[in-house]
């Protein structure tokens, strides 16, 4: 079992800037892929990133491509998200998951844990 807390979400003007961290309890953590997902109000939900379970890969929805980092610190069973020039359409509830499978899991589907989310709002 895997237990995910995110933090990190708020309010921001377009065009700034907002980091996302993603805790998990357990021992078996470095051995998961995870993913950032977001559902924006009346949209379905989607996968923005998806990290690898040693970060070697990792995967961008075009939407998030080049203003995007997903990163990772196993030692602190911790994944990150950081979003840099966010637009009002980045306004969404993200939540980190857990794949059980080490591998980037580009599909969004399959994954096994969940956080509770967090608001990002971004004002234009």
């Amino acid at each position: 079992q895997v237990q995910l807390v995110e933090s990190g979400g708020g309010l921001v003007q377009a065009g700034g800037a907002l980091s996302l961290s993603c805790a998990a309890s357990g021992r078996t953590f470095s051995s998961y892929s995870m993913g950032w997902f977001r559902q924006a109000p009346g949209k379905e939900r989607e996968l923005a990133a998806a990290i690898s379970w040693n970060g070697g890969n990792t995967y961008y929805a075009a939407s998030v491509k080049g203003r995007f980092t997903i990163s990772r610190d196993n030692a602190r069973n911790t994944v990150y998200l950081r979003m840099n020039s966010l637009k009002p359409e980045d306004t969404a509830v993200y939540y980190c998951a857990a794949h059980l499978s080490p591998v980037v899991v580009a599909s969004g589907m399959g994954y096994a844990y969940w956080g509770q989310g967090t608001q990002v709002t971004v004002s234009s």
